[in-house]
């Protein structure tokens, strides 16, 4: 992808390998999103026989795939060496996990081998087009793509805040809901299903966020980012910037997540999926009954 979403691969995946002892910890959204994810597939009538989870991080969510899909072969893959390893030590004979370090835009994977793909949060480290392609590639006839990532509103205090004091990108930047539909329908995938959610974290200082941020390797890998770094001063601005946000003693950190699933058509016609499509509506109507008995 080019433009100003063009991302530098090699320095996210060294950002996310240094980050594999400490994601966990600091993750807590991001871990709430896969519940929801692993949750919509209540939905969807799947029998998996292999299922890949792209962008696995540290195996979490390889393990809950597992938990829910105990016939099916579970394969965790990360570009992050150190995240692959950490996946790897997830696994048991119980629960075994295959483990791969490979680049999501080049699957190691035949073609039409996957009967369900599932990506938590790693979208925006990556080319999109390229991955919905191999995501298209891999994918069996009407096996299905379940996904989230973050939206263009992400982190909008934080990149306020450090437009006031520097014009190159400091934040990373994140497609919207629309571009991710197009880029679905674009590499073959039959009848796409998104909506968003917003969430909001609360900090008593900046340092909290941009810590959390460096804890899980979630950095600006923008490839037009600045090289240069950061100086006390700068920063110093950026937070006092960032200040005007503040309500009730506390900082919020707004994260705008786009939820979508899509599907392999049985042949090369979208219609093929048809009738395995659920509507936005019905997702969330059957999701809030769900809730509503518990």
């Amino acid at each position: 992808m080019t433009g100003p979403y063009a991302v530098d691969a090699a320095f996210a995946r060294r950002a996310f390998g240094h980050a594999s002892a400490s994601y966990d910890t600091a993750a807590v959204l991001q871990g709430e999103v896969r519940g929801l994810l692993l949750e919509r597939l209540d939905l969807t009538r799947l029998e998996p026989r292999l299922i890949l989870d792209a962008g696995a991080g540290t195996g979490t969510g390889s393990l809950a795939l597992k938990r829910r899909y105990p016939k099916a072969r579970v394969l965790a893959l990360d570009s992050a060496q150190g995240m692959a390893r950490a996946a790897a030590a997830r696994g048991s004979w119980f629960r075994p996990l295959s483990v791969v370090c490979a680049d999501a835009a080049r699957l190691p994977l035949p073609d039409a081998s996957v009967d369900l793909v599932f990506s938590n949060f790693m979208l925006p480290w990556s080319d999109v087009e390229q991955v919905f392609a191999e995501f298209r590639r891999v994918l069996a006839p009407r096996g299905v793509l379940t996904f989230a990532t973050p939206g263009p509103d992400t982190l909008r205090e934080l990149r306020e805040a450090w437009a006031t004091v520097d014009s190159s990108p400091r934040v990373h930047a994140f497609l919207d809901m629309h571009d991710l539909g197009d880029a679905l329908v674009r590499a073959g995938f039959a009848e796409p299903v998104l909506d968003v959610e917003r969430y909001t974290l609360e900090y008593t200082e900046v340092a909290g966020l941009t810590g959390d941020l460096k804890a899980m390797g979630e950095i600006n890998a923008l490839a037009g980012r600045s090289r240069g770094l950061t100086g006390p001063r700068k920063f110093e601005a950026m937070r006092a910037a960032y200040e005007a946000h503040r309500r009730d003693g506390r900082l919020p950190a707004t994260y705008e997540v786009v939820f979508g699933q899509a599907w392999c058509p049985r042949e090369s016609s979208s219609r093929a999926a048809e009738s395995n499509t659920v509507s936005l509506e019905e997702v969330r109507r059957q999701l809030a009954s769900r809730r509503g008995r518990r």
